[in-house]
């Protein structure tokens, strides 16, 4: 119970301390220590609890109890004050609806409530532990760098504004902490209060440059997510007044024993969980997260956030295996959500928002996994969080130091700072350490025998042996469309551009830390697949469904994590080595008049450069055509399902 503390608690002294010393160089030891400790605790927790089957600790504390109140209210007061000055109706009136609740549930009923098992550890909280551990913790060292090139780089050479940079590094150990705080708690009071701590810090976190697009989207977070909360604030009613329960272990038990009963509190943390996971029509708030600095994205796409809702949805799939109405609602949402989210990655050049689409596209496929609620639906999902998690981040990482280093033009000097993928060309001679990063994360997201695709494939054979067709046909061209956009940018890393010039040498060294911890966790779980599902998988699915279950044998897990090994040594093998090929001339529709500028002499011999393109088929996958169809989709789906649940709620109770 003590390291639990040590995980919840020393963020947030790491907060308070970042907030007070404004010096640079103390700043920066104090996040790499801070980070280094939260490692190393979270890896020490997991080593010492590997295998455990659930551990529940005894706690009460009226300290936390008043703690609790005095944050929900301070997060509607923010909320309201924001909304008062930006003058943003729905968000003040969803803060005031959601503060009210929350003081009226506080003094009428959670006084009476007591929950004796306030924490808890299985294995599914171990593995989070390590997500957020190891690579929150990675994210914000990377954000040493990042954001002084942010700040003073040749990118943002407007130093006039005041460093905020205090403030950024004191809302990521915040974040952490509310993260640690939503996979341990147990009393579901105090992980109400760490997911709204989650929602604020968000909120804060996307609209941190101030621009008018920044607090737009900003505001778009929190008006989704507060929808969530109230939601989740509606089932801690019904779970009181019906059952005074706030225990959530018993919730789970209780739900699987008896579903008709939890119908309605079911239906509203699962639209909870969809709304903070970004599943259609909510996904609207997580690609305008995409404004943020990438420490930011990386955060909210990776370890934290949108984790957190799938970590709610896993959580409830017990339930949804006997509960046959918020089950469909969570499946068919996720399935659509991927399908077409997929394919609307297809039209995208911004690498940002490629990874937003992909991020949401799979989160989509672990929301369906979790409503199916099968053993081995849920085996799947959480590989599926794993192996998303460490490639995610690798990858945001990536195109964060790619959008600082490279430009649409010019010499490095006077670079204009780019995310566009069709400014990526030949990013294995500008950059050759990080387009090595950057295809070990392409390749672990869609390539065998790297994890998704391991993962996806036990997904197809989950949803073959439940007979699930429509799954089956989203979960095939989903992944298809996957495979396009994920080869397009591929093809852009060893593609063609004039005067390539290696600009690596003014990466930060921070940057080269976090990128090689984020690199080497992607070749460690894939090599360690295997151990992983049978020391930390396996034991949650054994605990939550009393036996076992996977679709792909042991055996055939180290075959896959064998051949891991040697596709990482052959991208790897090169690594460093200068380049010395003979250079020959090039022929295309003409002889050559600058090899090195890759320029040829065209139609009245005049010199005409070199390009290549992308398809992005704006047309047919673009965001206005397919968006509305599937958020209509999805919102139906979705009253539907909460319809019905209110309207049979008469006759169970």
């Amino acid at each position: 119970m003590e390291m639990i503390g040590f995980l919840i608690l020393f963020p947030l002294i790491i907060a308070g301390l970042l907030v007070v010393i404004r010096k640079t160089k103390p700043r920066n030891i104090i996040v790499c220590v801070g980070s280094a400790a939260i490692a190393i605790a979270s890896i020490a927790l997991v080593v010492m609890n590997i295998g455990t089957t659930g551990t529940y600790f005894t706690f009460q504390s009226d300290i936390v109890n008043y703690a609790c109140l005095g944050i929900s209210v301070l997060i509607g007061i923010v909320v309201i004050c924001f909304g008062v000055k930006y003058k943003n109706i729905p968000a003040l009136v969803l803060a005031i609806v959601q503060l009210a609740g929350s003081l009226v549930y506080e003094f009428y009923f959670a006084h009476d409530l007591m929950c004796y098992k306030a924490l808890y550890i299985d294995s599914l909280s171990l593995i989070m532990a390590l997500i957020i551990g190891i690579i929150g913790t990675g994210i914000c060292v990377y954000s040493i760098g990042y954001m002084h090139d942010f700040y003073f780089g040749i990118h943002h050479p407007d130093t006039e504004q005041p460093d905020r940079r205090p403030t950024f590094f004191a809302l990521m150990f915040v974040f952490l902490s509310a993260m640690y705080g939503i996979i341990f708690f147990n009393n579901l009071i105090w992980l109400f209060t760490a997911w709204e701590v989650t929602t604020l810090c968000s909120f804060l976190l996307i609209g941190f440059t101030k621009t008018d697009e920044a607090i737009a989207n900003s505001f778009r977070q929190i008006i989704m997510n507060l929808v969530g909360g109230i939601a989740f604030l509606g089932a801690l009613y019904y779970l009181a007044i019906n059952f005074q329960c706030i225990d959530f272990t018993d919730f789970i038990v209780f739900g699987t024993v008896a579903p008709a009963l939890v119908v309605l509190p079911l239906t509203c943390f699962s639209l909870a969980g969809i709304t903070k996971a970004a599943q259609m029509p909510f996904h609207t708030w997580l690609l305008g997260a995409m404004v943020a600095p990438t420490p930011t994205s990386a955060l909210l796409h990776s370890s934290t956030m949108v984790k957190a809702g799938v970590f709610l949805l896993v959580k409830l799939s017990p339930i949804f295996a006997v509960s046959l109405v918020p089950s469909v609602m969570v499946v068919l949402v996720g399935g659509l959500t991927f399908a077409l989210c997929s394919f609307m990655a297809i039209s995208q050049s911004n690498a940002k928002r490629v990874l937003a689409y992909s991020t949401i596209a799979n989160l989509g496929l672990i929301t369906a996994c979790a409503g199916v609620g099968t053993p081995e639906a849920v085996w799947a999902a959480i590989l599926l969080i794993i192996f998303h998690a460490v490639a995610k981040s690798l990858l945001f990482l990536c195109v964060g130091t790619a959008e600082h280093h490279i430009g649409a033009f010019g010499p490095p000097e006077r670079l204009t700072g780019t995310r566009n993928i069709e400014d990526m060309d030949l990013l294995f001679e500008r950059m050759p350490r990080l387009a090595r990063f950057m295809m070990l994360g392409i390749m672990c997201m869609f390539v065998a025998p790297f994890g998704m695709l391991i993962a996806k494939w036990a997904t197809l054979v989950s949803f073959v042996e439940t007979g699930n067709v429509a799954l089956i046909v989203l979960l095939a061209f989903g992944s298809a469309a996957t495979f396009m956009f994920w080869a397009k940018w591929l093809g852009k890393l060893s593609g063609i551009a004039g005067e390539p010039q290696n600009v690596e040498l003014t990466v930060h060294k921070s940057e080269w830390v976090a990128l090689l911890l984020m690199a080497g966790l992607v070749c460690v779980t894939c090599v360690l697949l295997p151990v992983m599902s049978s020391g930390l998988v396996v034991p949650y699915i054994q605990t939550a469904f009393h036996y076992g279950g996977q679709d792909i044998s042991d055996g055939n897990l180290w075959i896959a994590a064998i051949c891991a090994v040697l596709v990482i040594l052959m991208l790897f093998a090169g690594l460093g080595r200068s380049s010395k090929q003979k250079k020959v001339g090039v022929y295309l529709s003409g002889a050559s008049a600058d090899n090195a500028a890759r320029t040829f002499r065209g139609s009245l011999s005049a010199p005409v450069e070199a390009t290549s393109r992308n398809l992005y088929l704006d047309g047919i996958f673009g965001e206005a055509r397919i968006a509305p169809v599937g958020s209509g989709a999805c919102i139906v789906i979705m009253v539907a399902a909460i319809g019905w649940a209110a309207s049979v709620l008469p006759s169970m109770l």
